[in-house]
């Protein structure tokens, strides 16, 4: 039903113009107006139901901004304007019609709201310099070829840069959703420059209100069409394209404004002059914002390798870490060295009496409770996995780590749980002084001492010692 609508859309346009000349001119505006009206009115409706709103939005406010300039060529044609007005104000908005394409074109995905700020300011000091810049010769193309040539050129350029950069980022999009969008950027912008490009070069002496004008409204009827399809294409993942198009992006509105910048010295020396400035200080400052989001970003990466995602306490990778480190600092100093693994006695009887959501909160509670009595800087609690815990702790006698191995399993046996009450039995192994060739017999020593505690009964210590298992009531 959208594509008979759009094709209905042309043939009435069409129509309009050939069997009511005398009000050509106006009704071809009308349709001019509304084409990209109503493609603004897809976007928007678009916008909601996917995860580029910010994209649709933009590319939505741009047409608005376009089809105003195309309001302002009506009042103009139809001798409304006394003051003359109307041709700056429609260049202005023709001009305009690019910042926020070339803004979402520009910016990577995911940025915090401050970089979005600093990137929609340069779009738009880029907006303005390019404005100065057409206005200097746009105001003689009636009279000088050359002046119009240089603005077909101008036009021709922006055009040539927005459909290019869509191109790019259609192919380069790894996400369904991004990629549905800058495909329907890319083509309709695409379409918009060939049909700009015969408009603005083979029909540019004729009036508004001829034929060429239906050609017109195709660009924007494609894309309305294309704002309307809920399939998304399916996506082919180049993910060094993807991150080549993410890195570079940002440069791309530094480069412009440079660029613009040099072609306005002439006719405004001090905008121009902004415009290195706010391009230089502009970039610099988006990038340290970035570097330090990366580096926060790596940060909690990092937190995330070595942390259980369930307790807060060290995972398995970080303990075997820890545990390797501490061993060879043992060894070289000939300190002490223990490792007490914590096992949850009877927990999955636990587990299928009061649930898996129940089971995950005694977790929880378990290694809360053991962070709070190891609480020296030097010691680790890890989830060794399942319902097991291990503890690591350097530097301490044998009766310290008796103390210690004690007080956690008194911790969690008088945790007020609403299922109840849990206890952990506790198997310890000492080493001092360093003769065992890796951690691996320090792990069977605690591993041995902690089933001798649980075919003692659970809810107990037993350390391990060179002559027998201590089991301590």
């Amino acid at each position: 039903m959208p594509i008979v609508l759009a094709l209905c859309y042309v043939l009435c346009h069409g129509l309009a113009v050939g069997l009511l000349p005398t009000q050509a001119t106006a009704l071809s505006f009308a349709f001019l107006v509304a084409a990209p009206s109503l493609a603004a009115a897809a976007c928007l409706r678009r916008a909601p139901r996917g995860h580029s709103v910010l994209h649709w939005r933009a590319t939505a406010l741009a047409l608005l901004l376009w089809a105003g300039g195309m309001a302002f060529n009506m009042v103009d044609a139809l001798g409304a304007d006394r003051a003359n007005l109307t041709p700056q104000a429609s260049l202005l908005l023709y001009v305009l019609y690019g910042v926020p394409l070339v803004f979402i074109l520009a910016r990577a995905r995911r940025e915090r709201p401050v970089i979005s700020l600093i990137d929609a300011l340069l779009a738009a000091l880029l907006g303005v310099l390019f404005f100065v810049h057409t206005r200097s010769f746009a105001g003689a193309v009636d009279t000088d070829p050359a002046a119009l040539a240089k603005l077909q050129l101008m036009f021709d350029i922006q055009n040539l840069c927005i459909a290019a950069f869509a191109v790019v980022r259609w192919i380069a999009a790894d996400e369904p959703s991004r990629r549905g969008f800058f495909r329907a950027l890319a083509l309709y912008a695409l379409l918009y420059l060939l049909v700009a490009g015969y408009i603005n070069h083979c029909t540019n002496e004729n009036a508004f209100g001829a034929y060429a004008d239906v050609l017109i409204d195709l660009p924007f009827l494609l894309l309305a069409l294309l704002a309307l399809r809920d399939r998304q294409p399916t996506s082919t993942p180049r993910p060094r394209l993807a991150r080549v198009v993410q890195a570079g992006g940002p440069m791309i509105l530094p480069l412009l404004l440079l660029v613009v910048g040099t072609l306005v010295v002439d006719e405004a020396r001090a905008l121009a002059l902004a415009g290195f400035v706010v391009a230089t200080l502009g970039f610099g400052l988006r990038s340290t914002l970035l570097q330090i989001a990366l580096l926060e970003g790596q940060a909690a990466l990092d937190r995330l390798a070595r942390q259980d995602g369930l307790t807060g306490v060290a995972n398995r990778r970080q303990f075997d870490a820890v545990l390797q480190a501490e061993w060879n600092r043992a060894r070289r100093s000939g300190r002490e060295l223990a490792l007490l693994l914590v096992d949850i006695d009877h927990f999955k009887a636990f587990n299928d009496r009061h649930g898996h959501p129940a089971g995950d909160r005694c977790l929880q509670a378990v290694a809360q409770a053991l962070q709070a009595v190891a609480e020296r800087g030097s010691d680790l609690v890890a989830r060794y996995g399942g319902e097991e815990f291990a503890v690591v702790v350097p530097a301490t006698p044998v009766g310290g780590v008796r103390v210690l191995a004690e007080r956690l399993r008194a911790a969690v046996a008088g945790l007020a749980l609403e299922e109840g009450t849990v206890t952990v039995s506790v198997g310890a192994a000492c080493l001092h002084p360093s003769v065992l060739a890796s951690p691996d017999g320090l792990l069977a020593d605690a591993d041995a001492a902690l089933y001798a505690a649980k075919r003692a009964g659970r809810n107990r210590v037993v350390m391990h010692g060179p002559e027998a298992a201590i089991v301590l009531p």
